[in-house]
């Protein structure tokens, strides 16, 4: 069996953003040598309520730390003034889940709708009413997306990849752990170069050539 290669994410997560460039080089890579499993991770609960304005620049100097690191990372700094923020990403989880049980392909057309609503939008996918205007902007059947977004199942089926990512003691996001010989390893995150991200993986796998991957 091939290795399988856990990517756990939050589609509002700012870092996961950032990765998204090298993230998708890395994929490409890997396809048909590793099976790769997306997980969202859940990194904030439900709530209505209005964040903080400590949390609200705390979040806003986190974006400036990742322009900084990852240059050509975009935010729209607007989001603060035109929106009503609120500490809670499982509406947006669920949203991929949501988008999920109409076809694969659109789970991966959903996180990067919300996040170029999010980040460049000023967009708020906290709330349901974006994610349903988003849904009918990538081509998913809005009403029925509307019905499993909010359904026992999408919650049920955060719940799973939640207690997931528990299992694979991952506390931040983006995450990396390959799964091989029945052994969770954590792969190191590069931001910029992927080569960096597939060495580290090579070095857990081995093949009988040793040019899985990259040759350092």
């Amino acid at each position: 069996m091939k290795p399988t290669l856990y990517y756990i994410h939050d589609p509002m997560c700012s870092w996961c953003w950032g990765f998204r460039k090298v993230w998708n080089q890395v994929q490409k890579d890997l396809k048909g040598k590793i099976d790769i499993r997306i997980v969202v991770g859940g990194l904030a609960p439900d709530s209505n309520q209005i964040m903080s304005e400590t949390m609200q620049k705390s979040i806003q100097q986190n974006w400036q730390r990742i322009q900084q690191h990852i240059p050509g990372t975009q935010f729209n700094y607007s989001f603060w003034q035109i929106c009503k923020p609120r500490r809670s990403t499982y509406p947006a989880c669920r949203a991929v889940i949501a988008a999920r049980l109409q076809s694969e392909k659109f789970s991966k057309m959903m996180v990067l709708a919300i996040q170029q609503a999010y980040y460049l939008n000023a967009k708020n996918p906290s709330d349901d009413l974006v994610l349903i205007q988003l849904a009918g902007e990538i081509g998913l059947d809005s009403k029925q997306f509307e019905i499993d977004l909010s359904s026992d199942e999408c919650k049920q089926l955060l719940d799973k990849e939640l207690k997931l990512t528990a299992s694979l003691n991952v506390n931040s996001f983006p995450s990396l752990i390959l799964n091989y010989k029945n052994s969770n390893i954590k792969i190191p995150v590069d931001y910029t170069y992927k080569k960096a991200v597939l060495l580290n993986i090579q070095e857990v796998i081995l093949t009988k050539n040793d040019h899985l991957l990259y040759k350092k």
